[in-house]
């Protein structure tokens, strides 16, 4: 057990000196921090055409939009396998801990990527090791918020995620410039050194409140705020809403990677949007991507959460019929917009649902099961998109599969019952 999960002094919690009322708020903005880092990832369409370049000019090695998309999927699914791992060590060894472990894995993962001489050595070290850092790192702001915010739980797990969405419109602007100074390797080293700084650095302040602490004037539980129940991972597994919430989870999840993983080339060869512009509408994405988790998140609170899966199935429903039947310049900055939205939206969703339908008593392992949705999304999502523009010479045949996929969603969304 840690220092902090041995504190039952709830009368003058204070973080920073201030009352912890207010001094939980800068947790959100250090989560919000070490999140922009982590979320790097959501950068790689910006990535795609100069490895391609690198691995066929340089190396002289034919590689096929599956295979240059395919670290990506290895990142993510790496990332989500890590999540219901690191869970049951966050009360053990506190977040701080597990925050810095991840941020040295993450950095490391991409400083040992930048020395890769095929894409068999970018899947292990980039895709292997980034992402078990992400994956180890990830959940523990999460589970502070959490923690830290039973009475607006939804909203502030939404501004901490809102930094991993958010992060692409900084880092994939960033890697265009890199990447045109130091090359596409260079830019793999320059990120892996920030990351490790930086985590380390933010991670100090991070602690859970002392055992039973709620902020003033909340009269909820601390463990089961907004929620009518408190169990365990083995019992949530035998709940029909966990099915619910899993699979809903997993087709937000593979809408949004693989429009994310094909934003950029999408937008040259379908629409025809130069480069320098499409790298510029990946961060343009990316400020949706990051703003859909408080929204959602805060949907989530108001509306519950059937009806806000609901609400994204359709905008990703309807985005992507209308790209896939007017696919113009206009049509595919919202129809991206809405998806790289949708997404964010998700990763809000998803884990106040999970403190919403099951409690927070065994939070970590629980959110860690449903975040494997996260991982099987980032598999399919991009290989699909991979093998469609393979097959038939064009990514456009990818958004019908999107369409049909989200009907499905509202069809398993109308079973995640309160009760």
């Amino acid at each position: 057990m840690t220092d902090e999960s041995k504190m039952t002094d709830t009368g003058n919690t204070r973080i920073w000196g201030m009352e912890a009322e207010k001094g939980r708020w800068i947790l959100v903005f250090l989560g919000m921090v070490i999140n922009l880092c982590l979320g790097t990832v959501y950068s790689w369409s910006v990535f795609v055409g100069p490895l391609t370049e690198y691995f066929t000019k340089t190396l002289g090695q034919a590689v096929t939009a599956s295979e240059i998309l395919m670290p990506f999927s290895v990142f993510l699914a790496c990332f989500a396998i890590a999540m219901p791992l690191t869970g049951k060590y966050l009360d053990i060894s506190g977040p701080r801990k597990i925050i810095m472990a991840g941020g040295i894995l993450t950095g490391l993962g991409w400083i040992l990527a930048s020395f890769s001489t095929s894409v068999l050595m970018l899947y292990i070290l980039y895709g292997v090791i980034g992402g078990l850092g992400v994956g180890i790192a990830y959940g523990a702001p999460v589970a502070v918020a959490a923690r830290w915010f039973p009475d607006r739980r939804g909203f502030a797990v939404g501004l901490v995620l809102l930094g991993f969405g958010f992060s692409a419109f900084i880092t994939a602007n960033l890697a265009g410039l890199l990447i045109g100074m130091t090359g596409v390797m260079g830019t793999f080293r320059i990120f892996g050194i920030v990351f490790v700084i930086l985590t380390l650095f933010l991670a100090i302040p991070f602690r859970f409140p002392p055992s039973g602490w709620t902020p003033k004037g909340f009269t909820g539980s601390a463990a089961t705020a907004g929620s009518s129940c408190s169990i365990t991972l083995p019992e949530m597994v035998r709940s029909g809403r966990f099915y619910a919430l899993w699979i809903c989870y997993f087709i937000g999840c593979l809408a949004g990677l693989m429009a994310i993983s094909i934003s950029k080339p999408v937008g040259s060869e379908v629409v025809g949007i130069e480069a320098a512009l499409g790298t510029m509408l990946v961060g343009f994405f990316a400020i949706f991507n990051g703003g859909g988790r408080p929204v959602f998140g805060a949907l989530t609170d108001k509306i519950n959460p059937r009806n806000t899966a609901i609400v994204s199935f359709l905008l990703i429903g309807g985005a992507s019929i209308l790209l896939a039947s007017i696919p113009s310049v206009p049509v595919y900055i919202i129809a991206f917009a809405l998806l790289w939205g949708c997404l964010g939206g998700w990763l809000a969703i998803a884990p106040a649902s999970t403190a919403r339908f099951f409690g927070t008593g065994d939070y970590p392992r629980c959110y860690g099961v449903i975040f494997l949705a996260y991982g099987a999304g980032a598999i399919a999502g991009p290989q699909i998109a991979g093998y469609i523009r393979d097959a038939t010479g064009s990514y456009l045949g990818v958004f019908p599969v999107v369409a049909v996929l989200a009907f499905i969603g509202i069809i398993a969304a109308f079973f995640m019952k309160e009760k």
